[in-house]
């Protein structure tokens, strides 16, 4: 049985017959408020959890009648403001939400960037009802697309979501699909990459392969082949900064317009003396980032239990590019504008 007493205040009266841990007892009661085990343990070490009003251990036995007081804390408050920003919400539910994130958009505050990022916006669309989680400056946030991604990224509404989702990124079992525009040809056609990943030494804003560092691992499938470029689907089994960008530069073909990673010179190597003017105009006037899109995201939804399969069309530039590359690189004799639709059934 429970009872709210206070906004930050839970009494629980246990009524089982047999004994049961403390710690146990309430994460399986999956409560709203006790969003982890983590966070459940830490208010325990805190006296925030009393038994019969004594603190106890977490590993106290509880017996029939035990009456349990939670003490919350306050919730941080929020060092960001809420911004009017304009969203392409394509999923929402009273736990989550997924956005289809423009490219140029921060996910987050930080330094240099006070406001105009997803966070300020998400403030401003979800209120209150937004995930508070360990950061006051990252409400709802539980992954992260680099400035210069466009796609697919997961907001919680609460913090149990966002814990559970927490879990489901750490164990894999959320499945992400992006859609890239690389500089120069993949071989094999279809492979994975297995790497350390580090930050590089001669660039703090750089990652790099290295023999120590954090494993990662990645799966692309070649979608198109184009004179000297290729549109490849990648699959994430790891989400560490920049995975894609560095794996595919260390393999020598970089994401085209990555400006970390790539260069106009590399882009220039690939291609025949009379078609680098036209590359310059793509990279300095309509490709202005990395041709990196979180197109695809596959997952169980933690609360609800359905089965989520969803998109995110192309964004302008990508496509300007791709059609760019069918009028002056195809491979085909019948160049046709390229269609995405068209992928959307190709199994991996």
């Amino acid at each position: 049985m429970r009872e709210k007493t206070l906004v930050n205040r839970i009494k629980i009266v246990y009524e089982g017959e047999e004994p049961i841990r403390l710690d146990k007892h309430l994460a399986n009661l999956n409560l709203q408020e006790l969003y982890s085990r983590s966070f459940i343990e830490s208010l325990i070490a805190e006296d925030r959890i009393l038994v019969n009003q004594i603190p106890v251990k977490k590993s106290y036995p509880l017996k029939e009648g035990d009456v349990i007081d939670l003490k919350l804390p306050p919730p941080p408050e929020h060092e960001v403001f809420a911004q009017d920003i304009p969203l392409d919400v394509v999923y929402e539910d009273d736990d989550l939400a997924v956005i289809n994130k423009p490219a140029g958009m921060i996910v987050h505050p930080g330094h240099g960037n006070p406001d105009g990022t997803l966070v300020n916006a998400i403030m401003h669309r979800f209120g209150e009802n937004l995930s508070t989680g360990r950061d006051p400056n990252r409400p709802g946030i539980v992954h992260r697309l680099d400035r210069g991604t466009s796609g697919l990224i997961i907001i919680a509404k609460n913090d149990r979501t966002q814990s559970l989702l927490n879990e489901m990124f750490a164990k894999r079992k959320i499945e992400k699909t992006y859609l890239a525009i690389t500089s120069g040809i993949p071989d094999p056609a279809e492979d994975k990459i297995e790497c350390n990943i580090a930050r590089s030494l001669n660039n703090p804003r750089q990652m790099c392969v290295a023999k120590e560092g954090r494993w990662s691992l990645s799966y692309y499938k070649t979608v198109k082949y184009y004179h000297y470029f290729a549109l490849v689907k990648i699959k994430l089994e790891t989400g560490r900064m920049h995975q894609i960008r560095v794996q595919f530069a260390d393999r020598n073909m970089p994401i085209l317009g990555d400006l970390l990673y790539n260069t106009r010179r590399y882009v220039h190597s690939l291609m025949p003396q009379n078609m680098k003017r036209k590359a310059t105009e793509l990279l300095t006037t309509h490709l202005l980032r990395q041709a990196l899109h979180a197109w695809r995201l596959q997952f169980i939804h933690p609360i609800s239990g359905k089965k989520l399969d969803i998109f995110a069309p192309l964004p302008p530039d990508i496509e300007y590019t791709l059609n760019w590359l069918e009028q002056y690189f195809s491979i085909d004799t019948d160049s046709t504008p390229y269609n995405m639709k068209l992928e959307e059934n190709i199994k991996w």
